[in-house]
C-alpha cells in the first residue's frame, strides 16, 4: 500500500511520575532521520526509540517530541532515613530543651531532604515509554496510508492521461508518416529522375526511422505498467517510483525530439506536465 512519509500523530498516558505523551511529526526524506527530543531521565532509551521507528517506518524525516509532565504529587516520595535521622535530632533536642515545641508534620515535609524525587524502575519507564511510543507510530501509519491513498488515486489519474496521450499519437502516427513521405516526394519531384531510385528509397527510409516514434511510445506503455504496478505492491514504493518517473521524462522528451508535426510536439508537452504532476506527488511517497 502506498504510504506518504508526510503525516502527524500523538499519543499519551498515565505513569507513576505523571503523564507522559510522544508527537511525531515527518516530512519527505531521502532517507529514515530520526530526531527524538525527550526528558534527561529518559534519554538512556534513546536507542529503544529509534529501533521501534525504524522497525515501523522505511523513509522520512521523523521529528520526536516526548515530555512528561509530572502531577504535584506523583514526582516526590518521603525519604525515610531523612525523616528517621530528622526524628533522632529532635529527641536530643528535647533532651536539652523540655520546653521546646512540637513540630508540625508539614515542617518536617519542607526539611531539607526528608522528601525526594520518585524512583521509577528504568525498566517501567521504558516500557510506558515503548508503549505511548507504539501507540503514536500506528497513528502515524494509519495517517500516512491515508494520505497515500489520496497520492496513489492521482498518479492512477495521471497515468490514464499519459494512456490517452499514446493512444492519441498512435492513431494519427500513420498520417504523419504519410505525410512525411508526400512533402518529401513533392520536393523531389523534379529531380527525381536524375537519382538512384534505390538510393532515394534508402535515403526515405532512413528520414522516416529517424523520425519514428513508435519506439519511444512502447516504453512509455511499458512504464506505466510499471508505475501501476508499483503503486500496488505492500512494500515502500517511493524510489522505484523516482527512477521510473525520471524514465518516463526521459521517453517524453526524446518524443519532443523527433516531432515534426504539431501534434507530436503538443503531445511530446502534455505528456511532460502529466509526469511532472506525477514526480511531485511520488516525491512524498515513502
Amino acid at each position: 500500500m502506498t504510504q506518504s512519509m508526510t503525516a502527524y500523530a500523538q499519543a499519551s498516558v498515565t505513569t507513576e511520575l505523571g503523564e507522559l505523551s510522544c508527537e511525531l511529526r515527518s516530512v519527505n526524506h531521502r532517507y529514515l532521520e530520526v530526531a527524538p527530543r525527550m526528558p534527561e531521565e529518559l534519554r538512556l532509551h534513546e536507542g529503544a526509540v529509534r529501533e521501534l521507528i525504524g522497525e515501523k517506518l522505511a523513509r522520512g524525516r521523523v521529528d520526536v517530541f516526548i515530555r512528561l509532565k509530572e502531577s504535584e504529587s506523583s514526582g516526590l516520595e518521603p525519604n525515610h532515613e531523612a525523616a528517621s535521622n530528622l526524628n533522632a535530632l529532635l529527641l536530643q533536642m528535647r533532651k536539652t530543651v523540655p520546653e521546646m515545641s512540637a513540630i508540625r508534620a508539614v515542617d518536617v515535609l519542607r526539611w531539607p531532604g526528608v522528601l525526594q524525587a520518585k524512583k521509577v524502575a528504568p525498566e517501567l519507564m521504558k516500557s510506558s515509554l515503548m508503549a505511548v511510543l507504539g501507540e503514536a507510530l500506528e497513528g502515524m501509519k494509519h495517517a500516512r496510508g491515508t494520505e497515500g491513498r489520496k497520492m496513489a488515486a492521482l498518479i492512477h489519474q495521471r497515468l490514464a492521461g499519459i494512456a490517452d496521450v499514446i493512444e492519441e499519437v498512435v492513431e494519427f502516427l500513420p498520417e504523419i508518416a504519410q505525410g512525411y513521405r508526400t512533402r518529401l516526394d513533392e520536393k523531389l519531384a523534379d529531380i527525381k529522375d536524375q537519382l538512384d531510385p534505390s538510393r532515394l528509397e534508402q535515403e526515405m527510409v532512413i528520414f522516416l526511422q529517424k523520425t519514428d516514434v513508435a519506439e519511444e511510445l512502447d516504453r512509455l506503455k511499458v512504464h506505466v505498467e510499471e508505475v501501476t504496478a508499483v503503486l500496488d505492491k505492500p512494500e515502500p514504493a517511493g524510489r522505484r517510483l523516482d527512477f521510473l518517473m525520471q524514465e518516463l521524462n526521459r521517453e517524453a522528451n526524446t518524443l519532443g525530439s523527433k516531432a515534426h508535426d504539431p501534434r507530436l510536439t503538443k503531445a511530446s508537452v502534455d505528456l511532460k506536465v502529466l509526469i511532472e504532476q506525477m514526480r511531485e506527488q511520488v516525491q512524498n511517497i515513502e
